[in-house]
């Protein structure tokens, strides 16, 4: 119930589509009995069992006052056109009550339509800016596979199990308590039997929902896996076809596609358990009702006719549909709050990242960027270890070291992806957590190995994060970045689509790309991760030659594998295993003997 009430909260926004469905859902009811109602008269005209009213009375809300009059109605008809023009009045109506019935049921779909849809377009939305405003160490822990599952299948799952649920919870008790008002209605003995009757049923039906929804949670854990090996497969095809392992690969989807299939198996198999268990408990109930009705209406102990007593079977014939849609909807329901779970897992996640109440909007870098005794760390591993560093403005700082000695996350401590775990990171005497986070941002420019290019035109990406940018600025941008000549030679030069990822472009064009998106921000701080080492010479040197031009007049951060790009560094810094081991000019870490920068140039100079 906690869950489901938590749900409510989607669904509020809808009230009044709920309250004008709910509205037509009683008319639907009502038409409905009516249809069944009119069996009655039908037979009693076949059978010759009509008794004739003279005098109509008072129309009053009660069905007292209806059926005398309809009565009244009917004999009047009878005496003055006969009993086959009665047949045809009977019948006409039955037609005008279902027609009506049609179009209310057509109503409550049309007014229901926008909260399915609408419930999951608002999941959506919020899943989509809790997975923005969530810091880049959750997805370090999260698979991306599963993360777009969550987004994608489970969100679908929700719509398709718990809003159509709450469609037939909402309806179909409706129709339930109006034809058990008309069984009230035609005898009271025989609605009080069927209703002793009807909770056994659904005690049964309870007891074999038990374990379908952790059933529904395995199995949509299991998909996002399957999404995640589809993924890395597709990213990593290159390197399994270089390195033979295609049947490794096919075997790990193989084994997770089948453990999903079996979860699958079973949760299908108790929900399609549910129609036809409810469906033979429904015809026992009413073969124990014909048995217990023809009694009364045998034995004359009962106020029932024969022929109210086939409309009373009639009617009850149809609170049998209903009753198996509520023991199907709370099938669906349990699978459909495995899915609520899933989404609630990220839309509970814990930002770290948070900002504080009255934070500094910072508009400029003045002075300095500091690292006071600076540690952290991924889950129990420290990456970093009481780092301390000073960087003036427009000085430049390379930081080199070995895979894994901390520079990236040196580097992402800065803009705030993740926060330090001890000491602090100061910018012009101002800790940066105390700091507005989209004006720290705004102070800087990112580039790194990985140039991250979206599915658009050279110019939006280029020109990224800018909505106002100017044509003039973006190519002035491109041209510091050697990126405008290539991007000319096409025919539809800015306006051309690079694919997804930029993968209508060379690694060296789309590097260049990036730097252009960089220059047009226009940042006093500068962050180059890698952002040459994934380049062939030429390449390199048309990016290099536009980082250059980039970084004048600039706070720089490099980080780079190939030591011959940070030769000119205002300060080098040398990283091992999480802690400044060294520090100085190229020359003056090249001369230290046994040094780890002079190594690690030596180990590159081969």
């Amino acid at each position: 119930m906690d869950k489901l009430y938590r749900f409510s909260k989607y669904v509020i926004p809808y009230k009044w589509n709920l309250v004008v469905s709910v509205i037509f859902m009683i008319l639907t009811a009502i038409f409905s009995v009516s249809t069944l109602a009119l069996i009655v008269p039908f037979l009693n005209l076949l059978f010759g069992q009509v008794d004739l009213v003279a005098e109509a009375v008072p129309w009053e809300l009660n069905t007292e006052s209806f059926l005398h009059n309809f009565n009244f109605i009917m004999s009047d008809i009878i005496v003055n056109q006969g009993k086959l023009n009665a047949l045809f009045f009977v019948g006409l109506l039955v037609i005008i009550t279902t027609i009506f019935k049609n179009i209310f049921v057509y109503s409550v779909k049309y007014f229901m339509l926008p909260v399915r849809t609408g419930v999951v377009r608002d999941i959506r939305n919020i899943l989509f800016s809790k997975i923005l405003s969530l810091p880049l160490g959750f997805f370090s822990e999260e698979k991306k596979g599963d993360v777009i599952s969550r987004m994608s299948q489970d969100v679908q799952e929700v719509e398709a199990s718990i809003i159509r649920s709450i469609e037939m919870l909402l309806r179909d008790p409706i129709l339930i308590i109006v034809y058990l008002f008309a069984l009230f209605s035609i005898s009271i003995n025989l609605t009080i039997f069927v209703i002793i009757l009807l909770p056994v049923s659904g005690l049964i039906i309870g007891r074999i929902g038990k374990s379908l929804r952790a059933t529904s949670l395995k199995g949509q854990k299991k998909l996002g896996l399957i999404i995640s090996h589809l993924e890395e497969t597709l990213v990593g095809l290159r390197i399994i076809k270089a390195f033979n392992a295609e049947k490794k690969i096919n075997h790990q989807f193989k084994n997770t596609n089948n453990t999903y299939t079996r979860l699958l198996l079973r949760v299908f198999r108790r929900q399609q358990l549910a129609s036809p268990v409810s469906e033979i408990l429904g015809i026992s109930v009413l073969v124990v009702v014909l048995w217990y009705g023809g009694k009364i209406a045998l034995e004359g102990t009962g106020n029932i006719t024969p022929s109210s007593l086939i409309a009373y079977l009639a009617i009850f014939s149809q609170i049998i549909n209903p009753s198996k849609s509520i023991t199907t909807a709370y099938f669906n329901l349990l699978k459909g709050l495995a899915s609520v779970d899933r989404i609630d897992e990220i839309l509970d996640a814990e930002n770290k990242i948070y900002e504080k109440d009255n934070a500094i909007v910072k508009r400029d870098f003045d002075k300095s960027i500091e690292y006071k005794n600076v540690s952290f760390k991924y889950d129990k591993e420290r990456v970093l270890k009481n780092v301390s560093l000073s960087i003036e403005k427009g000085k430049t700082i390379a930081l080199v070291g070995r895979s894994g000695s901390g520079k990236s996350t040196f580097v992402d401590l800065l803009p705030r992806f993740i926060d330090v775990l001890d000491g602090e990171v100061i910018i012009d005497g101002v800790n940066v957590k105390d700091l507005n986070i989209k004006s720290l941002r705004q102070l800087m420019g990112i580039v790194s190995q990985q140039s991250i290019l979206f599915n658009d035109t050279f110019f939006n990406n280029i020109a990224f994060g800018f909505d106002d940018a100017k044509e003039e600025d973006v190519i002035a941008a491109a041209k510091v970045a050697n990126a405008h000549d290539f991007i000319m030679e096409l025919p539809e030069g800015y306006q051309t689509n690079i694919g997804e990822g930029g993968s209508k472009l060379s690694g060296g064009q789309r590097q260049r790309i990036s730097i252009a998106r960089a220059v047009l921000k226009n940042p006093p701080i500068l962050i180059l991760d890698e952002a040459t080492s994934a380049l062939d010479t030429e390449s390199e040197k048309l990016v290099q030659d536009a980082i250059i031009k980039l970084m004048e007049n600039r706070t720089s951060i490099v980080i780079a594998h190939r030591l011959s790009t940070v030769k000119y560094a205002d300060l080098i810094v040398v990283l091992n295993d999480g802690e400044i081991v060294e520090q100085g000019k190229h020359e003056e870490l090249i001369a230290i003997k046994d040094g780890m920068y002079k190594k690690l140039h030596e180990l590159q100079m081969y």
